[in-house]
């Protein structure tokens, strides 16, 4: 009612780097505890592994619940820490003293961090968008790298809006 004849101009389509091997899940929220510990189980030699929640309070729920299965290095990062804080946490796991950081989707665009492994997304992302940018922190530089989307059945359209950005079904 405001325009007339808008027209939307795109200059670029997100696509996920092509080392990205990409892996749905479909889980229940109550399952999504075993489903993440039976991945990690699994993933022993990986050194750098990132897991994105869609809020700030998820984020340390998650860490609790690693720390209780025996991954003590698991950090989580939010705006709730302090600057300070979140610097400290980002040196760690750049330095690899963290092997596990879950983090809220600050982490997806700007943070320039090598040779992460894997990328979980332990909550669909509402943005197309950002699932690309989640999962393009893994495979960087011609890589190779592991991304996990959990889909419980309330997320089923969310992950519908993504296959057709990145031309997947």
């Amino acid at each position: 009612r405001i325009t007339n004849n808008p027209v939307e101009i795109s200059l670029a389509i997100s696509k996920p780097a092509a080392g990205v091997k990409q892996h749905a899940h479909l889980a229940f929220n109550e399952q999504k505890n075993d489903l993440l510990n039976h991945i990690l189980k699994d993933k022993k030699d990986y050194e750098s592994i990132l897991i994105f929640s869609s809020t700030k309070n998820k984020v340390f729920d998650i860490v609790k619940g690693l720390k209780r299965n025996g991954y003590s290095s698991a950090h989580g990062i939010s705006s709730n820490l302090e600057q300070a804080d979140r610097e400290e946490v980002l040196r760690g796991f750049r330095s690899r003293r963290i092997r596990i950081l879950v983090a809220t989707d600050v982490m997806s665009r700007g943070i320039d961090i090598k040779e992460i492994n894997m990328v979980i997304n332990y909550d669909v992302p509402s943005d197309a968008e950002d699932y690309v940018h989640r999962i393009g922190r893994t495979a960087r530089a011609n890589t190779k790298g592991e991304a996990h989307t959990f889909i419980n059945p309330d997320d089923m359209r969310k992950f519908a809006r993504i296959e057709d950005l990145i031309e997947t079904q």
